[in-house]
């Protein structure tokens, strides 16, 4: 079994098949990344996807694709995305463990490459335990 990079709540899912649902007959999934930005250092960013790039790692769930961007994958190795609604905004949020910072606003946030090593080492004591 494949190790997957990120993972996604039943709410994010049902947030990316509404996205899909509404954005055309060319619409697959979305994408995930990150790129350079905000007091922080850096920023989530999510596109949508209409033709699929070989090079992203892919995750499914209840039906729907999200893509991830190969320069970010580093960065978002065990990271769970979620979907929340509050009366102040709504929008995908990220529990990322390479996350080391973020701003006050929460638009952008600091992150570290993840630790091959220990995610080596967490998955070898989760097959031992199985």
């Amino acid at each position: 079994m494949g190790f997957a990079v990120m993972t996604m709540t039943d709410a994010a899912a049902e947030r990316v098949k509404a996205i899909v649902a509404n954005s055309g007959p060319d619409a697959k999934g979305i994408r995930v990344g990150i790129k350079k930005g905000g007091c922080a250092g850096m920023e989530y960013t999510i596109d949508l996807v209409t033709e699929a790039n070989a090079k992203d790692d892919r995750i499914e769930r209840d039906g729907v694709s999200v893509w991830i961007e190969p320069s970010a994958v580093l960065y978002l190795l065990g990271t769970q995305m979620d979907f929340e609604t509050t009366k102040m905004r709504s929008g995908f949020i990220f529990v990322n463990p390479n996350q080391t910072s973020a701003c006050g606003c929460g638009e952008s946030v600091e992150l570290k490459p993840a630790d091959l090593a220990e995610l080596a080492r967490q998955r070898e004591m989760e097959a031992r335990a199985v």
